[in-house]
């Protein structure tokens, strides 16, 4: 997928939407602004240190309550700027697998 294409499916904030990111085992959070997304992957904006964290998979919280989020991985670092990928759940794997057998 080009750049452009990715540009034109996602949503930019201009003052960005308050979210957190949180290990999957819940031993770290952090503030971050959400700078633009789609249905894929996200732009985020650090606030704080990410040295030291296990950024394979995480989760991105988009409430200040943790019900609604979405699993994801670091693609990518540049400074305080973070691109993510959402992951998809193992369950819809299967059914799509059993379906084709």
């Amino acid at each position: 997928m080009s750049e452009a294409t990715k540009g034109a499916e996602r949503v930019t904030f201009s003052r960005g939407y308050d979210v957190c990111i949180m290990a999957i085992d819940g031993t770290w959070r952090r503030d971050c602004q959400l700078k633009a997304i789609s249905d894929n992957d996200a732009l985020l904006t650090l606030e704080g240190s990410i040295q030291g964290l296990n950024l394979k998979e995480f989760f991105l919280l988009l409430s200040s309550t943790g019900l609604a989020y979405r699993r994801c991985e670091l693609v990518r670092v540049n400074g305080s700027e973070m691109d993510i990928q959402f992951l998809k759940g193992k369950g819809k794997k299967k059914k799509a697998s059993a379906a084709a057998v």
